[in-house]
């Protein structure tokens, strides 16, 4: 069962029934989505998902997915997951755009390395990041990610493909300060831009 986490500010906390809404409008945002490099999708399709991590994702245990909170307000989302693109895990944050700006999206990465390290036993964590979205690749160099490869998209697109250490000291150890613009951001360790 996914875990409640907690970080200096953030509170992961396994979404409940009640949080459908605020979970639509996360990724009902196009910045949002834009950093996440996603497309906007219909709201339906946004609620199936939502209802998926309810009665398919926590039930079959198949990977770790929780809402974010901070003082009792709904800041974003955070997963742990297996990756296609590698043998590994992927960690992945969205932040709504309110909230960037605050080192947010640098306290969650470093909350996912923690219970990547120490609750699922992995040595090392993935993400990806649009090439374009430098706030963020600018905030995985400060926490210690490393660039793998690029992924070159069907229509072009080039997203970067990234690795840390779960125990890095600017990952999961330290660097709890590491400020920078933060928001949503597809798999990965990243703040996005302000």
């Amino acid at each position: 069962m996914t875990p409640a986490l907690r970080t200096e500010r953030l509170e992961f906390l396994p979404y409940r029934p009640e949080h459908e809404d605020v979970f639509v409008a996360l990724l009902r945002d196009e910045e949002v989505c834009r950093w996440m490099g996603q497309d906007l999708v219909p709201e339906p399709q946004i609620r199936e998902v939502f209802r998926a991590i309810l009665t398919d994702i926590y039930p079959q245990r198949r990977f770790d997915v929780w809402g974010l909170w901070l003082a009792g307000a709904y800041v974003g989302h955070a997963e742990v997951k297996p990756t296609g693109n590698v043998d590994g895990h992927e960690l992945v944050t969205a932040l709504a755009p309110a909230y960037w700006g605050h080192g947010l999206g640098g306290e969650a990465v470093r909350g996912l390395l923690r219970h990547a390290a120490d609750n699922l036993g992995l040595r090392e964590a993935y993400g990806m990041v649009g090439a374009e979205n430098t706030a963020s690749l600018a905030m995985c160099r400060r926490l210690g990610f490393r660039h793998v490869r690029d992924v070159v998209g069907d229509d072009g697109s080039v997203t970067k493909l990234l690795v840390i250490p779960t125990t890095h000291p600017g990952g999961a150890a330290g660097a709890e300060g590491a400020a920078g613009a933060e928001g949503g951001v597809r798999a990965a360790a990243v703040e996005d831009p302000v």
